[in-house]
């Protein structure tokens, strides 16, 4: 009897360790498990050999497929050369931003180490992406989508589709990303891209001139009459895309988390970091197949040609091969408040559940008093100490050796200070540390004050916040006039128009150290991003989950890091946790026999 009562004992202690490692989700909801596998990879999307970013040797990677309130567990081992974090974009990681996989939070996963990602996704639905978030690594792949269904109570406010189809979109270099950042190092643009891809794939050849021999490209085989989901993320560098497909419309459905009105659209201008969701019925002749085009915006266009990716959807009675022009983009060359009014039509469905049962539009967000005024203003690049820089309202970020949040764990003093300014510094341009100080609980209104030449996109991390309102020149008081605040869609990435603004509202009501950035790779490499604290005053409180007990360790904190506990320990799989709880009935059902 003593020794079954000491296996007993053993392995409830086992347990207890291994629920440790699942210490920030709910044991009651379902664990989904990963193991990605990041190497490069040498591939020619474009026709040109180079190095890629696979993940378990697909590029783009695996689609993480789970339902609102799993636990999500990816073990991620690093085979790559250099440092890596997987980023979640638009992933909430609710109380968690340990989990939340950029500098500011997390101490990079080192070359040959694995790390093992946890977080739930509480009280989400939607479409989004992952992607490394390090040193431009994104411009070599390491993405792939991300969705999160429905849980089967809460209803969609469509009819179920019959199929689900994520389509990756982004401009292209055929340039490694390493070189894309000595280029920027040095002072340089990057230039025009080489191309567009989809899916990872080049153009289908639509034009003998345009696009060489060869190229593979992406094909989706639909069912005639039968209504798709489209999933269309814009993960590439710096452009904004226009997605269309010839002789289809695009009813948008929804987008980065929140339902929407729905609509249709010939085509729509997807900036870089954004989601969106399409329904589209399959109601054609199919006497050909059909272009799927996503064309550069906001450029030359006829200097631009080539940044066209181009792939085909096929009907499985289709009659032929795609053939003749692309449809066209929009005509609007001479009127730039197409593409803005186009972005102020998409608004928030306000009858329709979203991850709860209560309607989206029951968080009244216009009737909420702003506690927290930031106008944050980009320009174009100013030297900084001899050096290219990228700023954000004066001050470009320095990413310092051990995260904010470490630094807080810890009480580290220096690392960091909380005086981002409110307005824009009237001085010479700073790099530094500079951190917005949140109030939990607050609600904060964040002018994007946009006076480069180029498109940008800014994304917040932790947060889903309210776009409502965007137009041209300076914003000043009296532009709250023209603000929506009814409908305005709730998202995780916003477009801010050459010469404009565009201002959001957030609650601050997730504790935790949270990322707010330029989706434009090259400017976010060069310091264009801060980052928003948000700390709970009271003692003891649980609005934040303890610091993971595999928290890797870095800078001044470099000394605390066991390189065993990276090797050995780094995950335990679903079969593991099953055999071991199957051990434990099998010997607690042995006891009374004894």
């Amino acid at each position: 009897m003593a020794l079954f009562r000491a296996l007993v004992l053993f392995f409830f202690f086992f347990l207890t360790n291994v629920s440790l490692l699942l210490n920030f989700t709910n044991a009651e909801d379902p664990f989904a498990f990963y193991n990605f596998e990041v190497t490069y990879l040498t591939a020619s999307p474009l026709g040109v050999p180079q190095q890629v970013i696979a993940i378990n040797g697909k590029f783009p990677g695996p689609t993480i497929n789970v339902t609102t309130n799993n636990n999500v567990v990816v073990n991620v081992r690093n085979k790559l050369d250099e440092n890596l974090l997987l980023h979640w974009s638009g992933v909430q990681q609710r109380r968690s931003s340990w989990q939340d996989g950029v500098l500011g939070t997390n101490c990079p996963i080192p070359p040959k180490w694995n790390w093992t990602y946890q977080f739930q996704v509480k009280d989400q639905i939607g479409s989004f992406f992952y992607f490394p978030s390090l040193n431009m690594q994104r411009a070599a792949g390491g993405f792939g989508g991300f969705i999160i269904n429905n849980r089967p109570i809460i209803p969609i406010p469509f009819d179920t589709p019959h199929g689900d189809i994520v389509i990756m979109i982004g401009d292209w270099y055929t340039r490694n990303h390493t070189d894309l950042r000595k280029d920027l190092d040095a002072g340089k643009d990057l230039g025009m891209p080489d191309g567009v891809l989809i899916n990872g794939k080049g153009p289908y050849r639509y034009n003998d001139t345009l696009v060489p021999d060869g190229i593979d490209f992406e094909q989706f085989d639909v069912h005639p009459g039968k209504t798709y989901r489209l999933r269309v993320h814009n993960v590439g560098v710096s452009t904004s895309l226009n997605f269309r497909i010839q002789s289809h419309n695009l009813l948008l459905a929804e987008s980065e988390g929140s339902y929407t009105v729905q609509q249709n659209y010939t085509s729509l201008d997807i900036h870089v970091g954004q989601s969106y969701s399409f329904l589209v019925t399959m109601d054609q002749n199919a006497s050909s197949d059909y272009y799927i085009v996503a064309s550069a915006r906001f450029v030359n266009e006829s200097r631009w040609q080539r940044v066209t990716g181009v792939g085909i959807l096929r009907y499985t009675n289709s009659k032929g091969k795609a053939h003749g022009p692309l449809p066209p983009p929009p005509d609007d060359e001479f009127d730039k408040t197409f593409s803005m009014n186009q972005a102020r039509s998409i608004r928030w469905n306000v009858s329709a559940s979203g991850a709860r049962p209560n309607p989206q539009g029951s968080f009244r967000y216009g009737s909420i008093n702003v506690t927290e005024i930031y106008v944050l203003r980009n320009k174009p690049r100013e030297k900084i100490n001899g050096k290219n820089r990228a700023t954000l309202s004066g001050i470009s970020f320095v990413n310092p050796s051990t995260p904010i949040r470490l630094a807080d764990k810890y009480k580290l003093k220096g690392v960091y200070k909380l005086d981002f300014p409110t307005n824009p510094i009237t001085g010479p341009p700073q790099a530094k540390t500079s951190v917005i100080n949140g109030t939990y609980r607050g609600f904060m209104e964040i002018i994007l004050q946009n006076n480069d030449t180029k498109m940008h996109s800014y994304h917040l991390d932790g947060y889903a916040f309210f776009v409502v309102g965007m137009d041209y020149g300076e914003w000043t008081n009296n532009s709250r006039g023209t603000y929506n605040k009814w409908d305005g869609i709730a998202r995780t990435t916003a477009q801010v128009y050459p010469g404009a603004w565009t201002a959001i509202l957030v609650s601050l009501d997730n504790v935790g150290v949270w990322n707010l950035r330029t989706e434009n790779l090259d400017n976010w490499y060069l310091g264009q991003e801060t980052y928003i604290r948000v700390v709970n005053p009271e003692a003891n409180n649980k609005t934040e989950l303890p610091m993971p007990d595999n928290a890797l360790f870095c800078g001044a904190l470099q000394k605390l890091q066991k390189p065993q506990h990276i090797s050995s320990g780094a995950s335990i799989g679903k079969n593991t946790v099953k055999l071991l709880l199957t051990w434990l009935a099998f010997v607690c059902a042995l006891i009374p026999i004894f």
